[in-house]
């Protein structure tokens, strides 16, 4: 099956079980349920769960033991989402090309539904049809990625650094954007490879293609921030700017970012290269992550 067909297919299938996972908005409490359903059921690229659906089958692993992974680390995306669209946060009013969360609903409702789709991600995998050991080496890999020592350490090293963007250096970004963005990816990942036995060569060869796709992906929406418009993107353009924060155009300049961009795409390739698996979907994903316009 071509990529482009298996993203549809997995896409469908992620947007299916994302909502059977998610309360139902007829029942109490109605406004948390609803809000929860907002910052998740919005569209979106769901780069997360392609990642995890992509490595789990190219290891041999069948959908239905990847549909947990899958879900479970798409919530933990969107209520990072839910969060940092608040205004203690980015303070912004659009995610998705739709109303954030806290704007459609108020804030406290937003506060809380993020809290109760992080511990729904943890409900959901802890459910993952799999051996007991993969299960529990999968749920420490999805807790080390959203906490201090991946997505919220990275958030506060960006909140650290905003408004103070000429006094960071680009191996401090990088360390910045390896745990706010590529944690989380990273962590897609290596949900597919745990939840297929992958052996501890294959995981490193992958641990490689994802450190590269994560940071691809952070300088790729820095550039977009200064290149894009609202409307394309869903989201607010030109904020980074206006709040001063640390980005690779700003640090390094737009046409060093891409440059930067294409060195980790031959980066990405090559740890493809290593494996003895069928990576086309991986491949695709990478270019999907370099090339994206929103």
């Amino acid at each position: 099956m071509p990529p482009e067909h298996a993203f549809a297919a997995w896409r469908a299938r992620v947007e299916a079980a994302l909502a059977r996972a998610l309360p139902s908005p007829d029942t109490a409490p109605q406004r948390l349920h609803a809000a929860m359903r907002h910052g998740v059921l919005n569209g979106g690229k769901r780069m997360r769960p392609l990642l995890a659906y992509a490595t789990g089958t190219a290891f041999g692993a069948n959908e239905d033991a990847l549909d947990t992974a899958a879900v479970a680390v798409e919530l933990i995306h969107c209520y990072s989402l839910v969060h940092d669209d608040l205004p203690a946060m980015d303070d912004d009013a659009l995610r998705r090309g739709q109303p954030t969360v806290h704007v459609a609903f108020d804030e406290a409702t937003a506060i809380l539904a993020g809290d109760a789709l992080q511990s729904l991600a943890f409900e959901v995998l802890a459910d993952a049809p799999l051996p007991a050991e993969r299960g529990v080496a999968m749920l420490a890999e999805l807790a080390r990625a959203a906490g201090m020592a991946g997505m919220c350490g990275g958030q506060a090293l960006d909140i650290d650094a905003t408004g103070n963007a000429a006094a960071i250096d680009i191996d401090a970004l990088q360390r910045l954007h390896a745990l706010k963005t590529g944690a989380l990816l990273c962590c897609a990942v290596r949900l597919g490879a745990l939840a297929a036995g992958a052996d501890a060569a294959g995981r490193a060869a992958l641990d490689r293609y994802a450190d590269a796709l994560g940071l691809a992906f952070q300088i790729r929406d820095d550039l977009l921030d200064i290149e894009g418009d609202a409307a394309t993107l869903g989201k607010t353009a030109g904020k980074d700017a206006a709040q001063d924060k640390a980005t690779f155009p700003a640090l390094i300049g737009a046409e060093a970012s891409r440059k930067r961009l294409a060195e980790l795409s031959v980066t990405m390739r090559d740890a493809l290269a290593e494996l003895r698996a069928n990576t086309d979907a991986l491949a695709a994903l990478g270019r999907m992550v370099v090339e994206r316009d929103r």
